[in-house]
């Protein structure tokens, strides 16, 4: 039986590596290309000017940019080039929390059904939201940030053939990783859900996934991009809205609880080095991630209860 699921394992993750591979190359390929271009610093100094609306100088669009084109890394690296305040590094660091690596990660929304403007509009609107009222109601922070480690120096890279190179070796490394954490969860899982581990744990979540609005079959969903994110748990979430029928309600329900808080453990961990509050952050994503899924839940609920209950008068 472990053999069976093995082999069942290995094929979903192959083929969810082809289907995310497909999304992640090219994005990787031409985010990193565009580096070499002055395209990104087109759009650095296009965002600049509204900066000061967040309470962040116009250079704090460097990690901002580079954070949604790229990934949360990318940001930190771009944060660590400038000096900014505790208060405005944590305010980036929120905005990048809600909003970051944004291509691939609305790219494996849309791969399960869910619409493209709602993932865009709640991360987006989050990280706007965040910083506005982090600026407002948080006073002090005024003093520099000190990094808890230097950003390491990177190579010059001149030449077309050279950026398209380094481009390609981003890209392909990207699947590359991409293969060796899906792959091996996708066996695991396969293994989870022959032996019925599953249902155990399906059973477990039922009660929260109810309290936000979904049907129980959204649970694993919720632990794949609680724990490894949406890019890495995406072969979960699709296996799990083919063969679990997860709706595209409950799926969509999912994903805005997961855009406010996915990967909380790591992508909250890997802002401590920049000398901000992490339990703050932490709990501001739990809390915004539970609020808002349970708003939209109940408001979607209510206005299926009301069209069922209009059809049946009818």
């Amino acid at each position: 039986m472990i053999g069976h699921s093995v082999k069942k394992g290995l094929l979903v993750g192959l083929q969810t590596t082809w289907t995310l591979g497909k999304v992640i190359f090219p994005v990787t390929l031409i985010v990193s290309v565009l580096q070499y271009t002055p395209v990104l610093q087109w759009i650095i100094d296009f965002i600049s000017p509204f900066m000061n609306m967040i309470g962040l100088p116009g250079e704090a669009a460097i990690p901002l940019v580079l954070g949604n084109f790229l990934n949360l890394y990318a940001g930190i690296a771009g944060i660590l080039t400038l000096d900014l305040s505790v208060k405005e590094v944590f305010i980036v660091a929120i905005m990048l929390s809600f909003s970051h690596n944004l291509f691939i990660e609305s790219g494996v929304a849309v791969k399960v059904g869910v619409k493209l403007w709602v993932i865009l509009a709640v991360r987006i609107g989050l990280a706007l939201l965040a910083a506005v009222m982090i600026n407002l109601v948080w006073h002090g922070g005024s003093e520099l940030a000190k990094y808890g480690f230097v950003s390491p120096a990177t190579a010059e890279i001149n030449g077309v053939w050279a950026i398209l190179l380094n481009g390609l070796e981003r890209a392909a490394s990207g699947v590359v990783q991409l293969a060796f954490i899906v792959i091996p969860l996708m066996i695991i899982m396969q293994i989870m859900k022959d032996l019925k581990w599953l249902d155990v744990m399906s059973k477990a979540l039922a009660p929260f996934t109810k309290i936000l609005g979904m049907k129980p079959n959204t649970s694993m969903t919720m632990v794949a991009g609680l724990t490894i994110g949406l890019a890495y748990g995406a072969g979960v979430m699709i296996q799990a809205a083919k063969e679990d029928n997860v709706s595209k309600k409950d799926m969509t329900l999912a994903f805005i609880f997961l855009v406010a808080c996915h990967a909380v453990v790591e992508d909250t961990l890997i802002f401590i080095p920049l000398g901000i509050p992490v339990w703050p952050l932490l709990v501001i994503r739990l809390t915004t991630a539970i609020l808002l899924t349970m708003i939209i839940g109940m408001i979607w609920n209510r206005s299926e209860f009301s069209q069922r209950k209009e059809a049946y008068e009818q």
